[in-house]
């Protein structure tokens, strides 16, 4: 750590408890105090310091992060509330504290990033990096090229919510391979709804270089070292695009 100090956010996402910018919500909520006073945005943590959330004092990792990959069942929420009898967290049992990098929400299932470093999480999840996310869609009907050509160009989903141009494949006469860079709520479902089709099972197979492959559900797994990476370098290498709608 630096003598000026790390800032207090970026020591939150080091210590596993949130990205930078859930930390910083944290902060304003008042859920954080250093050296036992009410912490505010901006403030810088040095060697010396105490810095608790919700009363209990952390530290930063030290350490390769832990990355995990998990084939998420349906009907898992990605919360780590533990009052949620169906958080994902209390169902991995990770020895060490983690949080998911993203959501699946709960009746979708699949690849599930998991870690115990904040700043992975903000460099993965934020769409603007244009990190690609792949996913295998089973549909109520009979898929037309016109689907496909509208799902690929862009739908409005919300009011003023048009969804990025993206990849979009037939599997077979009832299901779809979609390729997204970006991660609205519920995106793929409301695509698929505004052109009157219905999700029967939504999976994630892949998160960037990282693939769900044989995982098992309900079980997971350390990324490798050569898929570790890989991710980094994605990372290293990643710029922001224009801003989502």
């Amino acid at each position: 750590m630096a003598e000026e100090g790390v800032r207090l956010n970026k020591f939150i996402a080091e210590a596993g408890i949130a990205s930078r910018r859930a930390a910083d919500r944290l902060i304003e909520d008042g859920h954080v105090t250093l050296n036992g006073r009410p912490a505010v945005l901006g403030d810088k943590v040095l060697p010396e310091d105490t810095v608790c959330v919700d009363g209990n004092p952390i530290k930063r990792e030290t350490g390769t992060a832990v990355i995990l990959a998990f084939n998420k069942p349906r009907g898992l929420e990605c919360t780590s509330d533990h009052g949620n009898e169906d958080n994902v967290i209390d169902f991995i049992n990770y020895p060490k504290r983690i949080f998911t990098i993203g959501r699946l929400d709960k009746e979708s299932e699949g690849l599930l990033l998991l870690t115990n470093d904040g700043d992975l999480t903000n460099k993965i999840m934020r769409s603007r990096y244009g990190h690609e996310k792949e996913y295998v869609v089973s549909l109520d009907r009979d898929v037309t090229p016109e689907f496909i050509k509208g799902m690929a160009s862009g739908v409005p989903i919300e009011e003023g919510v048009v969804t990025r141009k993206c990849k979009v494949f037939m599997e077979d006469p009832r299901t779809i391979r979609i390729i997204l860079k970006q991660g609205l709520n519920r995106q793929i479902r409301k695509m698929c709804a505004y052109f009157g089709y219905g999700v029967v099972r939504l999976v994630r197979v892949r998160v960037m270089n990282i693939e769900l492959g044989n995982l098992k559900s309900g079980r997971y797994r350390d990324i490798s070292k050569k898929e570790r990476e890989e991710l980094m370098g994605i990372l290293d290498k990643s710029t922001l695009a224009e801003k989502d709608n």
